[in-house]
């Protein structure tokens, strides 16, 4: 039986068991991200609005990908705030990638508040084409 692999698989079940589907009405989830396949790329993107670049962290340790980033709080003493609704401080989010993925060559790149990741996909998961030999004569396929 084939089998479509989801380099995402285990996203969607975390997401949901931590912060439900999209965070909850009280605190939505703190980056928000799109992930898209483009060719023989995966792109994900967080939005980190108020983030300095210094302060975000992109790990890879083995399969599972972390971002790291921190908002710093107000600044301004004696503010009362009226509404307060952008999550502050250190947060973090982890993607398990699959095995059809190359996490030795992902590219990172941040502009206008959003951090965007390009993770190729490995070699060894690219369609390729099989020689068959059948009698005395041998004819390409594709897999």
């Amino acid at each position: 039986m084939l089998m479509r692999t989801d380099p995402f698989r285990e996203l969607d079940r975390l997401t949901e068991q931590f912060f439900g589907a999209n965070g909850t009405a009280a605190r939505p989830a703190a980056m928000p991200m799109d992930a898209y396949r483009t060719g023989d790329e995966y792109v994900v993107a967080f939005d980190l609005p108020g983030v300095s670049p210094d302060s975000v962290e992109v790990n890879v340790e083995k399969n599972v990908l972390t971002v790291k980033a921190e908002r710093p709080g107000q600044t301004e003493e004696h503010v009362e705030y009226q509404v307060a609704e952008r999550p502050r401080g250190v947060f973090s989010r982890q993607l398990f990638l699959g095995e059809a993925l190359d996490t030795d060559h992902i590219q990172a790149g941040y502009e206008a508040g959003v951090l965007t990741l390009r993770i190729p996909v490995a070699e060894k998961a690219k369609p390729r084409k099989i020689a068959i030999s059948a009698g005395s004569g041998s004819k390409q396929i594709n897999a």
